[in-house]
């Protein structure tokens, strides 16, 4: 008998296979068609690992590390061989655990407990010995193994944070993937052998070190490295308040709700933004009546909103008068905005505001005059008037919230002392395990879908449809500028994606799966998988969380 022949559309063109090929040498084939290179391909539009084969008729698309789920399976992989590299220079004996613990922009910052010292001799051998593993191109091997296996495995090879996440698994099976004897677990797909990873670098910093990765932008260089003092410095606070709480990773969080309850977790982490928002409406008191303008910028569904309505009421604590201000009501009027490079009007730049009356509002404002305020009606997408009339007193502030808070062209006409700027955003330091992190977009999403099912009546498939154009936005108008602020505020809970997974998973559950965004509502749904759920009565009503979740104390 001949073999059997299966067809594969490509973009269009029809291919005859023989059944069984792998997706690799399909990729291979068409690599010459894509600029940077397919680690992973679509298979009748379903997310598919390229070791696989090809078992019938059917459609293929490629993914790129120009792609997000190219670049994270990039990132993922190149993970794996760091681990490979150090476990194998080291040995199991001179290390406790080796750690990822967040992004510093293209960078992920690592830690490694036990006798071993990332200095720089040591961090040049290992890229060194990550580089021979590249160049051997070594399989990447994944493989099955029982829940119960899987813990067996882990406890032997002393990752006890991965041995701990299996027990709340309700699942029966877990991949492991390895390189020659090397094994580890995953949140997500590798590429078939270490030769797609070949750019990456190693940088001491603080600690730890940097794994330098490339961009999407960019995805064959690596960018040079730029230090985020501020950033790092909130994000670390974060997580030792985490490990004070003994709850640095998912399995330590599910072991808290089981075992002894969630409240008291609850009150601590609502306790602790309440302080460090008091203390940001001190640093402001204590400017003598200087700072009138405390301007409040972060990426989307950071809470900014909430925050906003906490601060004025901790500045009204501290004798102050403040007044909310939205940067929205300063929108161009809508026939006169921008558009994107896709022809869309583009509300996220900066060219969509009306900049020069801002800064003559403002101006005049500081000077002692009243001034009338516009509002944007989003219906009619025109600015309106309607008697909003204000004058500063000694104690007035105004709370500027707004996207663009931090970037110096907004207010660039305005004395700089008399502004005070506030960086927010959701930057979980909550872990998986100890190799794999939770991204903060990925629960700014989360947030997202569930704020805007409820106040917009939009789909989770409408919301995950226009995220990749948020993040854009959020890279060039927001993120660039994140270090200017005078004060970061870290808004995320530690317990909040378990109360979010009550209501983020029958919106994600809505997805078909013959539509585009069923990929990503898939890999959110296993995501949650990982907790145990909570509640959400017992969550103040002033929390941030209220902001997405509703039943706030403030109009949210």
């Amino acid at each position: 008998m001949g073999k059997k022949m299966v067809t594969a559309e490509i973009y269009g063109e029809k291919k005859t296979y023989t059944r069984g090929t792998r997706l690799a040498d399909i990729a291979k084939e068409y690599q010459h068609t894509r600029e940077h290179p397919i680690v992973l391909m679509t298979v009748d539009g379903r997310l598919k690992e390229l070791y696989k084969p090809l078992k019938k008729d059917a459609v293929l698309g490629f993914v790129t590390t120009a792609d997000d789920a190219g670049q994270k399976t990039y990132q993922r992989s190149a993970c794996l061989i760091l681990l490979k590299a150090i476990y194998g220079l080291a040995g199991q004996e001179s290390i406790e655990k080796v750690v990822i613990h967040y992004a510093m922009g293209p960078g992920f910052y690592f830690t490694i407990e036990g006798s071993v010292r990332p200095d720089e001799t040591f961090l040049a051998q290992v890229k060194e010995r990550m580089q021979q593993i590249a160049d051997a191109r070594m399989p990447i091997v994944k493989r099955t193994v029982s829940t119960d296996r899987a813990i067996e495995i882990f406890h032997e090879h002393h990752m006890y944070d991965k041995e701990k996440l299996f027990r709340y698994r309700r699942v029966s099976k877990v991949n492991i993937y390895s390189i020659e004897e090397f094994e580890d677990y995953f949140y997500g797909f590798m590429v078939p052998d270490t030769g797609y990873i070949q750019h990456f670098d190693l940088i001491p910093y603080e600690e730890g070190f940097i794994l330098q990765l490339p961009t999407r932008r960019d995805p064959q260089s690596i960018p040079e490295f730029y230090p985020f003092p501020k950033l790092f410095h909130v994000q670390k606070e974060s997580e030792e308040w985490g490990h004070r709480l003994e709850i640095s990773n998912v399995a330590e969080l599910n072991n808290q709700i089981t075992q002894r309850g969630i409240q008291h977790v609850l009150l601590a982490q609502e306790a602790l933004h309440e302080a460090k928002i008091s203390h940001i409406a001190e640093q402001i008191a204590a400017e003598k009546g200087k700072k009138k303008l405390i301007m409040v910028a972060g990426p989307s569904s950071s809470g900014k909103t909430t925050f906003s309505h906490r601060l004025s009421i901790q500045l009204a604590a501290h004798g102050l008068n403040p007044h909310p201000i939205g940067m929205d009501n300063y929108f161009l009027n809508r026939e006169e905005t921008p558009l994107d490079e896709f022809g869309n009007k583009n509300f996220e730049c900066l060219e969509a505001v009306d900049v020069k009356q801002f800064n003559q509002d403002m101006a005049e404002l500081l000077s002692g005059k009243k001034v009338q305020l516009p509002e944007f009606n989003f219906k009619t997408g025109q600015r309106e008037y309607k008697g909003n009339e204000m004058q500063l007193g000694p104690e007035d502030v105004l709370v500027i919230e707004g996207i663009h808070g931090l970037n110096e062209r907004l207010s660039s006409s305005l004395p700089p002392e008399s502004r005070f700027k506030i960086y927010i955003s959701a930057l979980t330091s909550l872990n998986i395990d100890e190799h794999n992190r939770i991204p903060a977009t990925d629960a700014r999403l989360i947030r997202r879908i569930v704020r805007d099912a409820r106040t917009r009546g939009s789909s989770a498939k409408q919301t995950i449809a226009m995220w990749d154009s948020v993040r854009r936005g959020e890279e060039v108008n927001i993120f660039p500028f994140q270090e200017q602020a005078d004060v970061m505020f870290n808004s995320a809970l530690v317990y909040e994606l378990a109360c979010l997974k009550v209501y983020a998973e029958p919106l994600l559950f809505g997805i078909e799966k013959n539509e585009p965004e069923y990929n990503e509502a898939k890999r959110l749904l296993k995501f949650f998988d990982y907790f145990v759920a909570v509640p959400s009565e017992s969550v103040p009503f002033n929390s941030i969380l209220r902001e997405f979740i509703g039943g706030s104390c403030f109009q949210v």
